[in-house]
């Protein structure tokens, strides 16, 4: 067959690499995979199956430690609202975020083992109480994925950033199976490379070769099938993750393992980590690699000190109790949250610059934003700030909302109404929030 006849069931460039090891390299959003209006996944030629809609994706992104909230919650709610210290980078895309306050979280004030975090923590992302040990029951983003990820390459991702190692189970996962189960996040982008490409040679990662060397004869195959735009599009697709070869080639060897750092400094390049980290999940996302994935910029109460920002005095989790009560300390969470929004407005840059049908990958993304407390120094688990973002299709954006319901009310509204993908229910959820769709 002709590739055009054939290039609909494509998903992959294909190569066998050195040691016989496969290379797998998810093809982009091709205009020749589309439908003439680019609305939908067209069938092959000749197939009788039918087109298939551009798929959803769902990113759940967590912050840990909570918020200064006169420098995080607008004071004004609808579309008026003026951004804050805290949100101001999210200034470009104002018009494609709907930010949300007064959320509850009943279930982390029901008594039980551990201590704020741990039972703030568990209530946040399954609506159920910490056990001792790990989250009693299955996450928000599993929830999800149990109905958007079958047909994926991977169910979902689960992604982190922070490469310390202090914390129990509950404080350091995000994602949880059930019961106990915890879905840890991978830390080390060299690992997240090899598992979404599907190679470990040690000359890919140590740059000395490419993994694009190994699918050169595939991509030849390829070209005959694709329109000038399509080939532009790959060649930008191939040098991104010619770059992300180059980004993550280039950071020091001690970051291949995750461990606690020393009392007198931390990860400097924890931004880094943090957009290499960004950069692979929106290639999964774009090469529908995965619908669904959890992103943990840091963890719950994490103690990582914050050079790039210039404060090394204290570790995170200090300042927001040891420096809270004082005009400079408010001034120092203000900018540590606000370096915690930088990296997601980097992602949602990050997905808007990828075109996908008739509109960006942004577009087909919603993603849903949350800290375990909202003002720090009292671990408040009311009154909590979320921000919901992307899939112009059906979320409303561009305002404030002071919602009267909880986190759950959040998560069906999202799930339900906004992903339609039908949730019977979650713990803490009773009704939807109105006005998200």
């Amino acid at each position: 067959m002709a590739w055009k006849e054939t290039l609909g069931r494509r998903r992959f460039l294909r190569g066998i690499g050195m040691g016989g090891a496969l290379v797998r390299i998810g093809l982009p959003p091709l205009e020749a995979l589309l439908n003439p209006h680019g609305t939908a996944y067209a069938a092959p030629a000749g197939s009788k199956e039918p087109a298939k809609p551009i798929p959803s994706r769902f990113v759940f992104w967590f912050n840990g430690n909570g918020v200064p909230e006169r420098f995080w919650i607008p004071a004004e709610t609808g579309p008026e609202f003026a951004m804050t210290p805290c949100l101001n980078p999210l200034l470009p895309f104002r018009d494609q975020i709907h930010v949300l306050s007064g959320l509850d979280n009943p279930a982390a004030r029901m008594p039980g083992p551990g201590n704020d975090h741990h039972r703030s923590m568990s209530a946040l992302v399954s609506g159920t109480s910490f056990t001792g040990r790990g989250s009693g029951g299955v996450s928000i983003d599993q929830m999800i994925a149990a109905k958007l990820g079958g047909d994926s390459r991977f169910r979902s991702l689960q992604i982190g950033v922070c490469q310390e190692s202090h914390g129990e189970s509950i404080q350091r996962n995000l994602s949880w199976a059930g019961y106990e189960r915890a879905l840890p996040p991978e830390l080390i982008p060299h690992n997240l490379f090899n598992r979404m490409f599907g190679t470990r040679e040690q000359a890919w990662v140590e740059g000395k070769q490419s993994i694009l060397d190994a699918v050169q004869e595939d991509f030849r195959d390829l070209q005959p099938a694709l329109s000038k735009t399509d080939k532009q599009r790959m060649d930008e697709h191939l040098a991104a993750v010619r770059d992300l070869e180059r980004s993550i080639a280039s950071l020091p060897p001690e970051y291949r393992e995750a461990k606690e750092p020393p009392l007198g400094g931390d990860v400097k390049d924890y931004p880094r980590i943090a957009k290499i980290q960004s950069d692979l999940l929106v290639h999964a996302l774009a090469s529908r690699q995965t619908r669904v994935a959890s992103y943990m910029l840091t963890k719950c109460q994490s103690l990582v000190r914050l050079p790039w920002l210039g404060y090394t005095t204290l570790r995170h989790h200090d300042y927001t109790h040891t420096a809270a009560e004082t005009p400079q300390g408010q001034r120092i969470m203000r900018d540590i949250c606000r370096w915690h929004v930088e990296e997601f407005a980097y992602l949602l840059a990050k997905l808007k610059s990828v075109p996908e049908g008739d509109g960006t990958l942004l577009d087909h993304t919603c993603l849903l934003y949350v800290h375990e407390h909202a003002e720090a120094n009292p671990h408040k688990n009311n009154g909590l700030p979320a921000i919901v973002a992307g899939y112009s299709k059906k979320l409303k954006t561009g305002t404030h909302t002071k919602a009267a319901g909880t986190l759950g009310d959040l998560y069906l509204s999202v799930a339900n109404d906004v992903l339609g993908v039908g949730l019977e229910g979650f713990p803490t959820g009773r009704k939807p929030i109105p006005g998200i769709v």
